[in-house]
């Protein structure tokens, strides 16, 4: 459960945008969309090694420069 602290005289609109960075930190909206299909486990992990060796190039991009 999500909860957000409001300060006295402080306006909803500041009190909504509390809210959503803390339920985008959550990743409750990330895992909703995750779970509406099934992927299988040999795809997920095939995704994870790219994004892996793609991180490594960049890493060593910067490292370079």
């Amino acid at each position: 459960m999500i909860v957000v602290s409001v300060k006295e005289g402080e306006t909803i609109d500041r009190a909504l945008k509390k809210l959503k960075r803390k339920f985008e930190k959550t990743g409750v909206v990330r895992e909703l969309r995750m779970r509406q299909k099934f992927t299988k486990p040999s795809v997920i992990r095939r995704d994870q090694k790219l994004k892996a060796i793609y991180v490594q190039k960049m890493l060593s991009k910067v490292a370079e420069e």
